[in-house]
């Protein structure tokens, strides 16, 4: 039996933006203090985005780090607009855009992003195993929640890969996002949920793009 949900959201009042996602990482980190130094908990950063957060969490509390790949499935005219999501044992989640789209125009961007999901995992797991989350507290980290497709996805992996606990943990969300995924994780920590959102990038000063080389800094 699951254990009873904890979710802990900031202050929707609130107006900031992170410097960068170091000090998203660190503003997490204060959160997630309960799990700091406890020898059954695994960080997961969500590739690519979302590794520089889980780096800083994972060095603040003192627990092991992995990456995590899930990839969002845009839709073809909008590609940053997510239909759903993928992950690493055939997980695939979807929105309800993904009632707009033809089966055919669905398998040609599942089966790209599938692809390229193999590609990274490949890549970041190259010269080591994948975490055991058996039986583990599984704290899977990205740099914001938009329509929460890919945290789902994310968490659904860490489900199919035996982990008792799920812990989502996001520096910002959109309001809607934050408390749908509060039904799918064990436990959602996000200090800032504002009630007004657009982008995940428009709460960071530095929001640029990270690379495979930096995944796997991190992951060294």
């Amino acid at each position: 039996m699951r254990s009873r949900p904890r979710h802990r959201f900031g202050d929707p009042g609130l107006d900031r933006s992170y410097r960068d996602r170091r000090e998203a990482g660190a503003a997490l980190a204060a959160r997630l203090g309960g799990y700091a130094g406890r020898s059954d908990v695994t960080v997961l950063g969500l590739a690519r985005g979302g590794m520089p957060v889980a780096a800083e969490v994972a060095g603040r509390l003192g627990t092991p780090l992995d990456v995590l790949v899930v990839r969002k499935l845009g839709v073809p005219w909008a590609p940053e607009v997510a239909f759903g999501a993928i992950g690493p044992g055939r997980v695939i989640v979807y929105t309800d855009l993904a009632d707009r789209l033809t089966s055919d125009e669905i398998d040609a961007v599942v089966a790209a992003e599938r692809a390229e999901l193999a590609r990274q995992d490949a890549r970041y797991h190259a010269s080591r195993t994948a975490a055991e989350l058996t039986g583990r507290i599984a704290v899977l980290v990205d740099d914001g929640l938009a329509t929460g497709a890919t945290a789902r996805a994310a968490v659904a992996v860490a489900r199919l890969r035996g982990a008792a606990r799920t812990v989502l943990a996001v520096p910002v969300a959109a309001p809607d996002a934050a408390h749908a995924l509060a039904a799918v994780a064990d436990e959602v920590a996000c200090p800032y949920v504002p009630a007004h959102f657009d982008a995940v990038g428009r709460f960071y000063q530095d929001f640029r793009q990270i690379s495979d080389a930096e995944v796997q800094g991190l992951l060294g």
